[in-house]
């Protein structure tokens, strides 16, 4: 897990640490069941206090993003067998995958038989449904799947969906993968969710780390969450040398931005915004979004 740091930004060390760490799970890098360096190792590592590493630990535990393991290692977060299930690129492991869960569970290849054909002639849903507790997060996710597939949409959180289980009837249901554990429950187990990844920030950390001179970043979101977790992946990069400015969409006021070297904005924000440094950073990863097409159309053919 490689970690960087700066101990000249104005985001504080732990936010920054446990920004990527969470960055990292969100995007697959840090895979379920991963075995995370101790906290003595990390602060070694970075040079920091270990009170400071302990502290971001604690936190992403209460946050459910790390689980303990016996003894006093933490480990990601791990998804159960039904999560690796609907995340399966392989069509013989899934199968596979499905008749293990259903022989532990105690039931018979003729019941599994029974219960696939039944769910092989369930009505196909009618229309996607979004599912994220940051409102903005879940707006910029119903926007990329919006240009990427021509189905009706909705979204709600996971508290909608817990208190009205009705949200998710004739519905495709659609969650980043390191929140799908949270919500599995919650969906009819005859049509399990699409689960989607988000994208790494390798090429804009590139870009800023090519800037010549000194630079004011500009980072332009719908959402607060986005903003924060680029603050923690930027912080090492920006440092002492560039001005990293964070704006809510819509803004309130253009000043700031039309001031800025380079601008970088989400999906929703980078249509709207006039400068011509502008980049866009893009939530989910291209191969997620043609799944989705994919999963919907199979599902009109049944």
């Amino acid at each position: 897990m490689q970690l960087r740091i700066s101990k000249q930004s104005e985001i504080p060390i732990r936010e920054q640490i446990a920004e990527q760490i969470i960055f990292r799970i969100a995007t697959d890098e840090l895979k379920p069941g991963q075995v995370l360096p101790s906290v003595r190792e990390l602060a070694r590592r970075l040079k920091i206090h270990h009170n400071t590493v302990s502290h971001v630990y604690v936190d992403l535990v209460r946050r459910s993003w790390l689980a303990r393991r016996k003894g006093s290692r933490l480990i990601v977060r791990s998804q159960d067998e039904f999560t690796r299930v609907t995340r399966a690129q392989d069509l013989d492991a899934m199968i596979n995958a499905v008749i293990r869960v259903a022989r532990q569970g105690g039931h018979s290849l003729q019941e599994l038989r029974q219960r696939v054909r039944e769910r092989l002639l369930a009505q196909p849903p009618d229309h996607l449904l979004v599912i994220d507790d940051d409102p903005g997060l879940r707006q910029l996710l119903q926007e990329e799947i919006r240009k990427a597939v021509r189905w009706p949409l909705r979204g709600c959180s996971g508290k909608e969906l817990r208190t009205n289980r009705g949200l998710a009837v004739g519905a495709l249901p659609v969650v980043a993968q390191h929140h799908l554990p949270e919500v599995v429950s919650l969906l009819p187990e005859t049509r399990p969710a699409i689960s989607v990844t988000y994208c790494l920030a390798d090429e804009h950390l590139r870009m800023i780390q090519n800037l010549r001179e000194p630079s004011i970043i500009a980072l332009v979101s719908v959402s607060e969450v986005f903003l924060k977790t680029a603050q923690g992946l930027l912080a090492p990069i920006i440092e002492s040398r560039h001005t990293l400015s964070e704006f809510i969409w819509p803004l309130r006021k253009a000043s700031g931005i039309r001031a800025a070297d380079l601008v970088l904005c989400d999906s929703i924000a980078f249509d709207q915004v006039k400068h011509p440094k502008r980049v866009l950073y893009r939530l989910i990863v291209p191969s997620a979004l043609e799944y989705i097409a994919t999963a919907m159309a199979s599902y009109q053919k049944q």
